[in-house]
């Protein structure tokens, strides 16, 4: 599995649009393939600040969403709206258990 845990900043002014773009988006990511899951947070204790988890069956499905429209779209209306620069984390992880 592959997962990245992306962190952006807009003015808190911007941040509902920002997330607006994100869920406009969502579900075109979510059915690309290899897409485990697209998570888009608003943190609570900073009204400045999202971020969003992707979970990938593994590291090409997740360089095909790098070379997606949707990923060519996010950033051409999301960046304006960035007040610093996006800090994005990548793993290889394992899964160890699914428990419901």
């Amino acid at each position: 599995m592959f997962i990245a845990i992306l962190d952006v900043t807009t003015a808190a002014a911007d941040r509902p649009a920002a997330l607006a773009r994100f869920d406009e988006e969502s579900d075109r990511v979510r059915a690309m393939p290899g897409n485990v899951a697209f998570r888009v947070y608003a943190e609570r204790a900073d009204d400045t600040a999202i971020t969003v988890v992707h979970e990938w069956d593994d590291e090409a499905s997740f360089a095909g969403y790098l070379r997606s429209d949707s990923f060519a779209r996010l950033g051409e209306r999301i960046r304006p709206m960035m007040t610093g620069a996006p800090v994005s984390r990548r793993f290889h992880a394992d899964l160890v258990e699914t428990a419901a």
